[in-house]
């Protein structure tokens, strides 16, 4: 299970290796991820080679940036597990041709293509994203919003949350531990099915009042509700000429439909 290994779970795993990638600005890193992400969702269903084009732009960036691509594909693979349980709907679309049919339920050639079209921009920008955050520490990802205009309010949630994270990390670890000295890997099935259910319930109980008392000691300490605001370095050549080439990518990809809608 994936709670199992969250005391070792660390966003910024890559965040401090010498590649022409992490020598951006994080803002920069940003800017660039943000334009992938919106060609991409904003490609039309069915354009297959616009998105096989961003995909080697984005195979090849991680390539560069030397990421532990391991740990990269394993937290691609769980978020897109649970995003495959809602594509499953987008098979079912009426329209287009009849591939399968049994009683009422059917499978056409337009629910196909849909389905196919969204899970390969949900599978690009869960790439993108994940690389983002494992290649820039998270503190400096938060400022960088701050000065892209991101609503102070909204990086204050993502924040919170990424503080609340370690906090969670810690009130299972212990009770991990409490479990391990129990024996519970010895026990029956239905007694560990048990016990991890009391787990989740004191979990929750204990971390909200936890987090309670965390957010007693930052109103203690000065803490506004906002995030503070402090100055990055400004950006060089090298984030004029990545951002430049994002952009042609970009563009490179969407002109590969543009004739076929032209055509229509």
């Amino acid at each position: 299970m994936v709670l199992l290994h969250i005391g070792a779970f660390q966003f910024d795993l890559d965040g401090h290796r010498t590649t022409p990638w992490h020598s951006l600005e994080p803002r920069t890193r940003v800017l660039c991820a943000g334009l992938m992400v919106l060609a991409i969702a904003f490609t039309p269903n069915g354009h297959w080679w616009t998105w096989a084009a961003y995909g080697l732009a984005i195979v090849a960036l991680v390539w560069l940036s030397r990421v532990t691509w391991p740990v990269l594909l394993k937290r691609v693979a769980i978020e897109f597990s649970f995003i495959a349980t809602v594509l499953l709907g987008t098979l079912f679309n009426p329209g287009g041709e009849v591939v399968w049919q049994w009683g009422w339920f059917k499978i056409t050639s337009l629910g196909l293509t849909i389905l196919g079209s969204v899970a390969s921009k949900a599978l690009l920008c869960l790439l993108l994203l994940n690389f983002l955050t494992l290649t820039t520490p998270i503190p400096a990802l938060l400022q960088s919003l701050v000065q892209l205009r991101v609503p102070p309010l909204l990086v204050a949630i993502l924040a919170s949350m990424y503080r609340y994270i370690g906090v969670l990390v810690d009130e299972f670890a212990a009770m991990r531990q409490a479990a391990s000295s129990r024996n519970l890997a010895v026990s029956s099935r239905r007694r560990q099915r048990s016990v991890m259910g009391n787990m989740f319930g004191a979990l929750f109980i204990r971390t909200y009042e936890r987090g309670e008392r965390v957010h007693q000691a930052m109103l203690a300490r000065g803490y506004s509700g906002l995030p503070s605001v402090r100055d990055l370095p400004q950006g060089g050549i090298k984030d004029t000429v990545a951002l430049t080439a994002i952009a042609l990518i970009t563009l490179s990809g969407q002109a590969l439909y543009w004739p076929h809608l032209l055509s229509k």
